[in-house]
């Protein structure tokens, strides 16, 4: 800033000492725009932000907002990129540009880093799929495939158009800096879905939160280097480590969480029965150990304690797969008597969890009930396995109504 206040440059920066130190160790190496920009600097004002996203974001805010001199002068005459949404269009479109030229569309930036603003677009996009044509095909597009696309000619109906709008905001509010709002909104769809029992919808919006979460936490590295390999590992490790912690001191208590499986129930009344096994290693999804199971011995009952027994049962039954450290019972105090009662007929000691449905709350071996906090990391890994279970022992379900009906 200058001695009047005005805003003369708005930069952003890893090692924001180096970053200034680096204009006045050296003044004859510095250009001659940018030695007089240091001339007529009087104050520096730094503003601490949580990500490199948020910086990126806070930057292009500032530099639309107060319009320095040395922003637009520095580029050597060149048009920084603007984020385009063309928001009252039937599916809108999120493009770049290069002016505000369209009245009817939203404009975000400008930004002065282009290689970032489209890491920052290929992020949002992963978590919020748009489409990015301005006059898009009629045909399916392959982006659709990548799932990063919806395509008109797939989102047809009426929900999902509202849904692709919803997303749209999303994406809007995001852009503008307001990511707590948007985590405040998925949070509120994924407990209303999970309140409905819609647990692959609440699995998909909790994807969503947690990629938002490591696209915005401080760790997540900078666009100018290569995404750190380990930081989805750490954050799983992070979430193993609180729900050991929670289950000390319990009769669920575990020594290691390398290995984590869970059993869940699907049936109309009784019929179509399926149940499933789901494997998580440190925290994440190992499918090729997925098992599934077709009820045999409570057909046309519908006992959820029954088929529990007898998934459990039978999953015992095959000594050659390693043991679990933990076991995670989609239910409460009922299933998890019923798993009980498998481990003392095969004389078996496994730590053992459900979680009851609604209130969300952990049962352990010994019918103790943990309320964890709804933002305990602890509670969202075994929510996100119990998700998971539920939705593959309902896909085998479907898969054998489904052949049942066409025969």
């Amino acid at each position: 800033m200058d001695k009047k206040g005005s805003v003369l440059y708005v930069g952003k920066a890893n090692n924001l000492k180096k970053r200034v130190t680096s204009y006045f160790a050296n003044r004859k190496s510095l250009g001659e725009k940018t030695r007089i920009l240091i001339k007529k600097t009087h104050k520096v004002k730094a503003v601490k932000a949580h990500s490199e996203i948020e910086a990126l974001l806070l930057e292009a805010n500032y530099i639309k907002k107060y319009l320095p001199f040395y922003n637009l002068r520095l580029t050597d005459g060149k048009v920084y990129p603007l984020i385009r949404i063309t928001k009252k269009d039937k599916y809108p479109k999120v493009l770049i540009a290069r002016r505000q030229d369209d009245k009817n569309s939203i404009y975000f930036g400008p930004y002065p880093n282009t290689g970032a603003m489209r890491l920052v677009l290929k992020t949002i996009r992963k978590i919020f799929p748009f489409q990015s044509a301005l006059s898009h095909p009629k045909r399916i597009c392959l982006y659709n495939h990548l799932r990063l696309c919806p395509c008109p000619p797939v989102f047809d109906s009426e929900n999902l158009k509202k849904k692709y709008r919803k997303n749209i905001n999303h994406i809007i509010n995001f852009l503008s800096g307001g990511t707590k709002k948007v985590l405040r909104d998925l949070e509120k769809e994924r407990d209303t879905e999970s309140k409905k029992e819609e647990y692959e919808k609440a699995n998909n919006l909790q994807e969503k939160i947690n990629s938002i979460l490591i696209a915005t936490s401080p760790s997540y590295p900078s666009f100018d280097s290569q995404v750190n390999p380990n930081l989805k590992e750490d954050i799983k490790n992070e979430e193993l480590l609180v729900l050991k912690k929670e289950l000390k001191n319990t009769e669920s208590q575990v020594s290691s969480l390398k290995r984590i499986e869970s059993f869940d129930i699907s049936n109309i009344s009784g019929k179509f029965s399926t149940g499933s096994m789901v494997v998580f290693i440190n925290g994440e999804k190992e499918t090729s150990l997925y098992r599934r199971f077709k009820i045999r011995f409570t057909k046309g009952k519908p006992n959820d304690f029954a088929m529990i027994s007898e998934v459990v049962s039978r999953r015992l039954n095959h000594r050659e797969w390693p043991f679990p450290d933990l076991i995670i019972i989609d239910g409460g105090k009922g299933q998890v008597s019923s798993a009980q009662k498998v481990f003392k007929r095969k004389n078996l000691d496994i730590p053992l969890i459900g979680i009851a449905k609604r209130e969300e709350t952990i049962v352990t071996s010994d019918f103790a009930v943990i309320k964890l906090p709804k933002n305990s990391k602890a509670l969202h890994l075994v929510m996100r396995i119990r998700d998971e279970a539920h939705r593959f022992a309902v896909s085998y379900h479907r898969t054998i109504f489904s052949k049942t009906v066409k025969s």
